[in-house]
Parts: C-alpha cells; structure tokens; sequence
C-alpha cells in the first residue's frame, strides 16, 4: 500500500542516474550494503534554500565517511540540471563541485517510493532518509518546502544508531551526544541513568 513506508522497514530501492566529479554514473542503492546512507530529497536546483543544504552537506563529507557513510542528494530534476549546477559558482546561485552525487529523480519514482512527493508541486518536499548498513531505514524526517534541515542534527542521529546498534543493551536519551551517558531499557536499570542526571 502507497504512503506506508516507515522506519524499521526495507528502504526501497532504485537504480538512477546521478552526477559526481562532474561525470553522469549509474547509482544502485543496494550497491550501498554494508555502509550506512544519508538520502536527502530537496525540490528543485537553482532555487534559494535547496543550495544552502547541498553546499552544507558537502562541506562536511568527511564526518559522514567517518562515520561509514555515504550522502546522497535527490531531486527531479534532470542529471543535465544537475550537471548545470555543480558547473555553477556558488556566487552565481549554484553549488560548484561538491562531495556526494545528485540523483536526477526524473519519472519522480524514488520520490514517490519514499512518499516525499508533493503531487501539485510536483516536486519532492525535504525528505531526510538514515538508512543502516543492512538496507533498513532508522530515521525519517520530512520537512516542508521552504525551511532547511541542519547537519549537526543529522550527523548527531546517525551517531545514535550507531551506538546503540553497536550496543543493544542501550538507548539514547532526549539530545544524546556521543561520549554522553546513555541508559538501560530496563525498569530498574534505568533507574541508576535518572538517579545521576
């Protein structure tokens, strides 16, 4: 059933056309087991906030490869577009060369697998799409049009599944940073958590 994708269920997955180092290449997300992915939707190229969260992500590559992680942006636009945009100065409106592909969405198929798709727009709305190293999605976070996502706050998530991915006997209370206490998922055991905050 449409419109019923939600964490802890199997990302779906596409195989699309994305443009990196300036090159159109054929971009599988399954290709990506074994690493985590950071799938972000933004509407439209050459538009006002969507560069302002390209160029973000981009900046900070390293953290997310740090972290075993691969970014990748989506949109509808065309991989020529894409093309366009990446040749484009970021004084000019565009993003220049940045560290991630951008999958053209075209047939706006991945946008509407992943239930992003704002049909009148007919463009998708700012999905954000954490997805673990075995193809299942953790975090989902859909914001719409005309406000941006923040990367402290994306980078600071993935570090939370992580953790407690590695360490099952724990969670992660509200704001958790890494190196911060975490608790027990337990009646008594969590009890020594809130006894020392």
């Amino acid at each position: 059933m449409e419109g019923c994708l939600r964490v802890g269920q199997a990302a779906p997955d596409f195989t699309a056309t994305a443009v990196f180092d300036q090159e159109f290449k054929t971009l599988k997300l399954s290709d990506f087991r074994g690493k985590y992915v950071v799938l972000f939707f933004y509407p439209l190229d050459f538009t006002f906030v969507c560069p302002t969260e390209v160029t973000a992500f981009s900046d900070r590559t390293d953290e997310f490869k740090a972290l075993n992680a691969e970014l990748f942006g989506i949109s509808v636009d065309s991989e020529f577009a894409h093309l366009a945009w990446i040749q484009t100065d970021r004084k000019h409106g565009g993003v220049g060369d940045i560290n991630y592909p951008l999958i053209s969405d075209i047939k706006k198929e991945i946008s509407t697998a992943y239930n992003v798709l704002d049909p009148e727009a007919g463009v998708a709305l700012r999905g954000l799409f954490i997805i673990d190293k075995d193809g299942i999605i953790q975090h989902a976070t859909i914001n719409n049009l005309s406000f941006g996502r923040s990367v402290d706050e994306t980078l600071r998530t993935l570090k939370a599944i992580q953790h407690v991915q590695a360490h099952p006997e724990e969670v992660c209370p509200v704001g958790w940073q890494e190196g911060d206490k975490t608790m027990s998922p337990d009646p008594k055991k969590s009890k020594i958590y809130f006894s020392a905050v």
